[in-house]
């Protein structure tokens, strides 16, 4: 990841858009595009081809969920384009379709659960190194969303660490979130990887390609 991401926000709302870039601004983000339509958003990925990219679902012309839209037009054109959505709701559909090529490098984070400029910023760096970064809610949902259960092997231990895994959470977070060792969150780690047949040969960041599964997008 470049030590200054280059970095689009895309948000209708000017005292947000404008909070937005001063506080990644602060964080060592260089904003090379601050805009607050779609259209806009359009030709600034287009122009600018991002690091990442911040982005509301809904926003003019439409007010429905331009933003998304565009978003999810652009990873089509580029996969892998950084995205990370901030939105008010839960668009399960849009949501999946996010991640439904399995390249990674997405969040989804709801901005009422949004409670501080460590918790924002960590996520963002971790989208634009290629990770996820997904709110809990939005995991619950998706997976309430889901007809089958690609995930019947795991153990409720290994599907809890999956979980935390898909909000981002390192080996040692979820060791402290759980209360056991980081030793342990390897093994489980392990285990998981191998029931799903991720193999330590493949290119893809295996987190990513665990998480994208128990999100249900392959």
């Amino acid at each position: 990841m470049p030590i200054r991401p280059r970095t689009v926000v895309a948000e209708d709302q000017y005292l947000l858009r404008d909070g937005l870039t001063h506080l990644l601004a602060a964080h060592g983000f260089d904003v090379v595009a601050a805009v607050g339509s779609g259209p806009e958003l359009a030709a600034a990925l287009r122009e600018h081809r991002p690091d990442v990219s911040i982005v509301d679902v809904r926003m003019p012309p439409t007010n429905t969920d331009e933003g998304l839209q565009v978003a999810l037009a652009a990873r089509r054109e580029t996969p892998g384009l950084p995205i990370l959505v901030l939105s008010q709701h839960v668009e399960q559909l849009y949501a999946r379709e996010l991640l439904a090529d399995g390249t990674g490098a997405v969040g989804y984070l709801l901005k009422d659960r949004v409670f501080n400029a460590e918790q924002f910023i960590d996520a963002v760096r971790r989208v634009a190194a290629g990770g996820t970064a997904m709110d809990p809610e939005v995991i619950a949902k998706l997976l309430a969303g889901n007809a089958s259960d690609p995930l019947a092997a795991l153990t409720p231990r290994e599907r809890e660490v999956l979980g935390l895994m898909a909000e981002g959470c390192s080996n040692a977070a979820i060791a402290t979130r759980l209360h056991f060792s980081e030793g342990a969150v390897g093994k489980h780690t392990a285990n998981i990887f191998a029931k799903l047949g991720i193999s330590a040969s493949d290119d893809t960041n295996r987190r990513v390609l665990a998480v994208l599964k128990f999100l249900g997008a392959n």
